[in-house]
């Protein structure tokens, strides 16, 4: 089974909802992205995508687009993320879809392409720039490649009746781009969101996640009973860019993330879970342990997590 597919029946299994987030290849440097990945992975981050940098990236805002021109200036190619990805791959098992234009596919040789994502280790691909009805040739590639990535499918509002025809034998998740435009337009989702949605989920037979302009939990609250997931893309890097990609993996994201959830077990809605840092249960009372204050740097991201996985 691919870990995509794994990781989202582990969550169904839980009842709990999938936290995506996306980063762009190649920043602050390869060695930077490969820590990255592995702090996340030890945060609790269900599925990383991983951006392969493009000189056109229509589909997205300024915040990617200067991520992605960042990147190619410091000399990122296909060739570097996919030796990344294989030396990750080691002590890590954290689904990695990679997310990228097909001009990128083609200029590499799509069976090359297919072939070097199964060696490597990558679970799934994201191509913005691919309609379903263009998607033969990469499929056939990839059905006829042992342990190939997942061709993740995008929906938008204007699928309408397409929807039904672009689910069809997809696998993974289903990317539901949440508004008209480009990435990072914080929270500015279509008018008609929710029956887009729930349209989407009554036709959809895998996970459907939200993706475009995420923020914080109250972005998505009132939809958490429709979607499977979230995805926050423009959001992280602009957390990640405020403190220079400067983060210590034991100690910021895995503390300051993961250590300062809380522990809330979903016996009923009024619980209060156990403390993070004695274990105590908080419905006996209180405990006495000093809440540290949260590293402000990462607070949008465990509000998010923090609110979103508790369904």
């Amino acid at each position: 089974m691919n870990r995509i597919e794994k990781r989202m029946e582990e969550l169904q299994q839980k009842n709990e909802k999938a936290f995506v987030t996306y980063m762009t290849a190649g920043l602050p440097d390869m060695e930077g992205t490969k820590a990255l990945i592995k702090a996340q992975d030890e945060a609790g981050i269900d599925i990383i995508e991983l951006g392969i940098p493009f000189s056109d990236p229509t589909a997205d805002g300024p915040v990617i687009q200067d991520a992605s021109y960042r990147s190619i200036c410091k000399g990122t190619n296909v060739k570097g993320v996919f030796t990344a990805v294989e030396e990750v791959r080691k002590d890590c098992e954290v689904p990695i879809v990679f997310m990228m234009y097909y001009n990128t596919i083609l200029y590499y040789g799509v069976e090359a392409f297919a072939k070097k994502c199964a060696e490597t280790g990558v679970d799934g691909l994201i191509i913005p720039d691919l309609p379903k009805e263009e998607q033969f040739e990469l499929v056939e590639a990839l059905e006829h490649t042992e342990n190939a990535p997942i061709l993740i499918q995008l929906v938008a509002p204007v699928s309408a009746d397409r929807i039904p025809m672009i689910l069809e034998n997809a696998r993974g998740y289903v990317y539901c781009v949440s508004s008209m435009g480009v990435t990072g337009q914080a929270a500015h989702f279509h008018k008609n969101v929710r029956n887009y949605l729930e349209n989407v989920k009554s036709v959809s037979k895998i996970p459907v996640m939200m993706g475009f302009g995420i923020r914080t939990a109250e972005d998505v609250a009132g939809l958490k009973d429709t979607i499977d997931g979230c995805i926050v893309g423009t959001h992280f890097i602009e957390l990640m860019e405020e403190n220079g990609y400067n983060l210590d993996v034991d100690q910021l994201v895995y503390l300051e993330v993961l250590m300062s959830w809380p522990l809330k077990v979903l016996c009923r809605e009024d619980c209060k879970g156990i403390c993070s840092q004695c274990g105590k249960n908080l419905n006996d009372g209180p405990c006495g342990c000093v809440e540290e204050p949260k590293d402000p740097r990462m607070a949008a991201i465990s509000d998010i997590f923090s609110k979103f996985k508790e369904v």
